[in-house]
């Protein structure tokens, strides 16, 4: 992570703005920008023309890890500080955040296999304190994860991370924000921002033109950051690197409860993930981009590629025919090092107002990003301490070994639920399940029914709460209820949200 100031400045006079600080951006690093600012007692503001997280951050590997790839690069620092937040967000989101069990099968064209011992051995030495358990040695030949598997796999060595839910983690994050204090526009549009000792920018709201004055600036655009930078702020910056990320979803290929990690002959590690219940996730490819980040598709090379590094492993064939959907989003990085851990700039000079430029990262480490980014500010107006790491997001009130016991209660008080509802609803919500189904009863209780799990009273939920405006904020954001829903329950969702006050 780099963290830059060109030159100090002293803190303002005594003009007040309309807010601390204003955030361009309602992805990851937006949002997490504006929970920590929020939680330390500054006034904030987060713009986002579109939906939270509506790009890169809901196209992510969805992996909280310490990253084995960064092992293999002697990274050990980047690794442990990885490993120790992973720890903070099984802590702070066990609804959200997952922990699974990776089996690697053993090849002999790629990694020896002591080198894989010895590896994660390391890996866990680097993980302190953990109480996921050891990575292990399995015999796959008489293991339920190798039966999905071609035989001449028969060893496979077995370790422990995390999954997360990115979309809803964004969303959550954001809520957080809000209920601490930060104003959330999403729909609203920055088309130029001046700089003097504070930032005014003039923002298109859903259609109306306002103008409003901040202290600082935050350019947290994502793969917009340099056109904003340009057009919008009219502000110097580094040269950036597009890099496009992709996944593909294909029906469920496996029964066990794991995520394999496969070697493929190229030297990268490829994943496959269960999926909403029904599918499985493969992923991840990247490379270069070029061209409009609003238009991201998935080059049917990528998608053959994933397809070929899954077949070498599973029994079952897995074909470009099977992809019920390509997921793919596009990142930025510093054209000089592609830094996967993110980058984050700071700019401040004399009569100048603050701006933070952050772009880049993983999912893992955003919170710590954001928490370093906003204590930047500290010379300029007094704040409280850093508190993230230690506050429940939204329904993340309960250990994440008792996310089971979650689900049991949700059933005991909503009887009507089924297993699958109830895991689903507790994933998304936790402790807060009681804020979208109420006193009910039974199903019809709930409102309309959109397919066989999405209701009435969870679409007000959302659009009330979470700043759901369309049925792909709902059906591919604030859940993967797309997967599944005909295109007749799309039309009944429409016009049900068009109708909501």
């Amino acid at each position: 992570m780099a963290l830059e100031m060109e030159s100090a400045s002293l803190p303002f006079d005594g003009f007040m703005a309309d807010y601390d600080l204003a955030i361009i951006g309602g992805g990851l690093n937006g949002v997490s920008l504006a929970r920590d600012a929020a939680g330390r007692g500054l006034r904030v503001i987060l713009l986002e023309q579109g939906d939270l997280g509506g790009a890169a951050s809901s196209a992510t590997p969805r992996l909280i890890h310490g990253d084995l790839s960064v092992l293999e690069r002697r990274n050990f620092w980047r690794v442990r500080r990885a490993l120790a937040e992973r720890r903070t967000w099984l802590r702070i989101a066990p609804h959200l955040v997952r922990p699974m069990r990776f089996v690697i099968p053993a090849h002999s064209a790629e990694r020896p296999p002591w080198l894989q011992r010895a590896g994660l051995f390391l890996y866990d030495s680097l993980a302190s304190r953990s109480d996921l358990p050891a990575a292990t040695t399995l015999d796959i030949t008489h293991h339920p994860v190798g039966n999905a598997l071609k035989r001449p796999f028969g060893t496979a060595f077995e370790y422990s991370d995390c999954v997360v839910d990115d979309s809803r983690l964004v969303a959550l994050t954001a809520l957080d924000a809000g209920e601490r204090g930060a104003a959330i526009r999403t729909g609203a549009r920055c088309v130029r921002a001046d700089r003097t000792e504070t930032w005014r920018l003039a923002v298109v709201d859903r259609g109306h033109r306002r103008t409003i004055t901040a202290r600082a600036l935050a350019n947290a655009t994502g793969a917009w950051t340099s056109m904003v930078a340009e057009t919008v702020l009219r502000q110097p910056q580094p040269s950036m690197a597009a890099m496009q990320m992709s996944q593909i979803i294909v029906p469920r290929l496996f029964e066990s409860d794991n995520v394999y990690v496969f070697q493929n002959s190229d030297g990268r590690l490829i994943f496959a993930s269960p999926f909403e219940r029904d599918f499985t996730l493969i992923g991840t490819v990247t490379h270069d981009f070029t061209g409009d980040p609003a238009i991201v598709a998935m080059p049917g090379a990528d998608v053959s590629y994933l397809c070929e590094a899954a077949s070498r492993y599973f029994r079952e064939r897995v074909a470009p025919t099977d992809v019920v959907r390509a997921v793919s989003g596009v990142n930025l990085t510093p054209a000089s090092a592609r830094r996967r851990d993110g980058t984050t700039l700071f700019h401040a000079r004399r009569r100048k107002a603050p701006l933070i430029t952050m772009f880049g990262g993983d999912v893992t480490t955003s919170r710590l990003r954001a928490e370093r980014a906003v204590t930047r500010l500290t010379p300029f107006y007094p704040m409280s301490a850093p508190w993230t790491a230690g506050a429940a997001l939204p329904g993340g009130d309960f250990a994440w070994d008792r996310f089971d016991t979650e689900v049991d209660l949700a059933r005991d008080r909503w009887r009507f639920l089924s297993e699958p509802e109830a895991q689903r609803l507790v994933a998304a919500y936790g402790s807060r399940l009681s804020a979208v189904l109420g006193e009910a009863k039974s199903h019809d209780e709930l409102g309309p029914a959109f397919g066989p799990e999405l209701s009435g009273a969870e679409v007000r939920y959302l659009m009330t709460y979470e700043w759901a405006r369309f049925p792909e904020d709902i059906l591919w954001r604030r859940s993967k209820l797309g997967l599944t829903l005909s295109a007749a329950d799309r039309d009944a969702l429409a016009a049900f949200m068009a109708n909501v006050n």
